[in-house]
């Protein structure tokens, strides 16, 4: 072959190399909306705080975060986060008056906000969470929304609850199917549980899971109880970062409790949100969560839904190491 074959055959693979690359269709962020009680416990804050690393990786964008605990300075707990990483424009809902409304025995809410907020605030300055969830969702594309979840579904039932208004005609539950693309819940426990964020607000737990009309993936109290972080953003993490505070003061603080670390309930769902949840976990679906009206949970595998859990794939330490790489991001 000579040199003029030569490089007519690189010039033929390399424009069916562009051909093939420019002909792939790019992978769009995830559109998050972020749910949280933020202040019964404080893996949020690590819930949280990935959440904005894959958002400044490019892997997502955050729509709204909204606070599902009545407590009066969980909104605000949510406008510490979104400022430190950059992002005060994202919008803040708070619950209506019948959600839980209770935080941490140590109260590390009230004093996040009063060293980090310039002005304090309460819930009461933040629209409601159903107003936030119907203004955005009514502005996204169809089928394109990712909601995840990592406290009560006060938020959910009163959403789905929810009657046409100034931002769509449509009901809440229409206005979810139309927009939504999957829900994933840090919720329940498999095959069986009684897990917190179910039995605390249990007639919103049953009304959200049984008139849900998208696919929900469950991340159980079995996935993040054994995958331990925390020690090391709360060791290394910057000395003006509100993560490292947080981590810092609850772990040595929490419910006169000493530990390194701190479960990652909240950690797991975020991740699975927004990434693929099978490069970490086994997906198990085919089946139904039922929530009781005790509060407990169990899982039905002869009733087939558009429901899914998480299993453990790989060891602990494996995605805690992950978890703690995304919890170390700071802005710029």
């Amino acid at each position: 072959m000579n040199n003029s074959s030569i490089l007519i055959l690189a010039f033929i693979l390399l424009c069916g190399f562009q051909q093939q690359s420019f002909g792939q269709k790019p992978v769009e962020p995830a559109k998050i909306i972020f749910d949280t009680d933020m202040g019964p416990d404080f893996d949020d804050v690590g819930a949280i705080t990935i959440l904005h690393a894959l958002a400044a990786k490019g892997e997502c964008q955050i729509l709204a975060t909204v606070a599902s605990d009545g407590y009066p300075f969980i909104g605000p707990t949510l406008e510490v986060f979104n400022c430190y990483f950059g992002h005060p424009e994202i919008p803040i809902g708070v619950p209506d008056s019948d959600a839980p409304s209770f935080s941490c025995p140590n109260h590390w809410n009230d004093s996040l906000v009063v060293k980090y907020l310039p002005k304090i605030k309460t819930n009461k300055d933040y629209p409601s969470a159903t107003e936030v969830y119907r203004k955005v969702l009514a502005s996204q594309k169809n089928k394109s929304v990712v909601i995840v979840t990592v406290g009560f579904l006060s938020n959910l039932s009163a959403l789905l609850q929810s009657k046409p208004d100034q931002f769509s005609p449509l009901s809440g539950r229409e206005l979810v199917a139309r927009k939504v693309k999957k829900w994933v819940a840090m919720a329940g426990g498999f095959p069986e549980g009684n897990e917190f964020n179910i039995n605390q607000h249990v007639s919103a737990s049953i009304d959200v899971i049984k008139n849900w009309p998208t696919p929900i993936l469950f991340s159980g109290f079995e996935i993040g109880v054994k995958i331990m972080t925390g020690h090391k953003i709360a060791t290394e993490g910057s000395t003006n970062s509100p993560v490292h505070w947080a981590y810092k003061y609850c772990l040595s603080n929490y419910e006169k409790r000493q530990s390194i670390n701190r479960n990652s309930w909240d950690l797991t769902a975020v991740l699975c949100a927004v990434r693929n949840p099978e490069d970490y976990f086994y997906v198990i679906g085919n089946g139904t969560f039922i929530c009781h009206p005790d509060g407990s949970d169990e899982w039905n595998p002869d009733q087939n839904s558009n429901h899914s859990f998480l299993v453990h794939k790989y060891s602990y330490s494996k995605i805690a190491f992950i978890l703690d790489d995304l919890m170390t991001f700071e802005p710029r």
